[in-house]
């Protein structure tokens, strides 16, 4: 049993800091998944998605505060505890997520190792297993170091963990593990592979026959069957590939100009997901950085979930000088934990994103003089005079 706690209390510690850290470097993305949990769908919280944010950080810090005070042996009742509350919780919500298939991925380790739902709830009764092990053998828990040392080491971790967490925010993550980082391209991230798996449907064909029902299965085909036939159930038995960049759209007046805006040469984007809640003391940095970026010849949009309407009065009340394309919430609050943010594309790679704070530090090159290009509208306009006037000389 000495072995064993001693074995147990690095795995399960040093696991809990590195699930907590990685949680603390995308607070926000985090905050998301709660989010989802709170839903009225899920666990019926909607009062708690305003404050889901600081509870995201709470929890995060608690968890790596919790990982390092195991390791350490201090305050062991307490620890312990906390550790069998946590991992409860936990255990719960991974089981409602996968038994009821609500939220797809648990967020236990953000977007550095996505699990499915079945995956989390595995994961969490081993853990549960092995923290129920360490409470029944709390006795070999030695604490290591003095107590003051261990109170300096917690308390560190605390500060540390702090820093950390107000610097992401503040900013973006350290580490981004999404699918829209710096270097990666969007257009490719779209893209399907000529091998990539399909996926596969059972069909579940019902008919009457000779006065009772019969359900015959296949994977497409029209079963031939003598009798009447009823309906047919459809069950997706393997999932297919799915790219990782999807839902990512540029509409506008109900025109796509994704493939368009994506083969860009030099593309300015300003994300804000939701204009509901979007960060309005940092348009002052955006507006300067976009008009930067509009002098030296750059092609700058906006990108929001918002309607256009929304979008007109956002640019008013700014003084924004670009119009703004519709894209799918989520994606947006995929690519960029800033509301708004910055995101710089060179024929549809990421080579630049900013927090709204850091706008000043865009990079930025003096390009040739942008060709005049006509909107549908100018074009219609156009070719409305041009036929007036035909019709004036005949």
């Amino acid at each position: 049993m000495k072995v064993i706690v001693g074995f147990l209390r690095i795995f399960v510690g040093v696991l809990f800091i590195i699930s907590g850290l990685i949680k603390l470097n995308d607070p926000v993305g985090f905050s998301f998944k709660l989010g989802d949990y709170f839903a009225p769908d899920v666990l019926n919280l909607e009062f708690l998605v305003p404050y889901a944010l600081l509870i995201a950080v709470v929890v995060v810090i608690y968890e790596v505060l919790l990982g390092v005070m195991l390791i350490l042996g201090y305050a062991k009742k307490f620890t312990l505890w906390s550790l069998l509350i946590m991992i409860v919780g936990f255990t719960f919500l991974t089981f409602y997520s996968a038994y009821f298939n609500k939220v797809t991925d648990c967020g236990c380790f953000g977007d550095a190792l996505p699990l499915v739902p079945w995956e989390s709830f595995i994961k969490d009764v081993v853990l549960l297993v092995m923290i129920i092990i360490l409470f029944i053998g709390r006795k070999h828990l030695w604490p290591f170091f003095t107590k003051m040392s261990r109170t300096i080491i917690v308390f560190v971790s605390f500060v540390l963990c702090l820093l950390l967490g107000m610097h992401v925010l503040e900013h973006l993550p350290v580490k981004d593990f999404r699918a829209y980082a710096v270097g990666k391209n969007i257009k490719e991230g779209m893209a399907f592979p000529e091998d990539a798996p399909k996926p596969i449907f059972d069909y579940h064909w019902k008919f009457e026959v000779d006065g009772k029902e019969q359900i015959i299965t296949t994977q497409g085909d029209y079963p031939k069957v003598e009798g009447a036939f009823i309906e047919v159930e459809t069950i997706e038995t393997q999932k297919g590939y799915e790219p990782p960049v999807h839902d990512f759209s540029m509409e506008r007046n109900g025109e796509d100009y994704t493939d368009t805006l994506l083969n860009e040469p030099n593309l300015l984007m300003v994300l804000a997901y939701s204009l509901d809640n979007t960060e309005h003391n940092g348009y002052a940095n955006i507006k300067e950085a976009t008009d930067r970026a509009i002098e030296k010849n750059y092609k700058v949009i906006g990108m929001s979930a918002s309607s256009q309407e929304e979008t007109e009065k956002l640019k008013e009340r700014h003084g924004l000088n670009f119009d703004f394309y519709f894209c799918d919430m989520t994606t947006l609050k995929t690519i960029v934990r800033s509301n708004p943010g910055l995101v710089m594309l060179e024929n549809g790679t990421i080579t630049q994103k900013l927090h709204f704070n850091d706008a000043a530090e865009l990079t930025l090159e003096n390009l040739p003089a942008r060709p005049k290009v006509l909107e549908p509208k100018e074009v219609e306009t156009l070719i409305d005079s041009v036929q007036v006037m035909v019709n004036t000389i005949e």
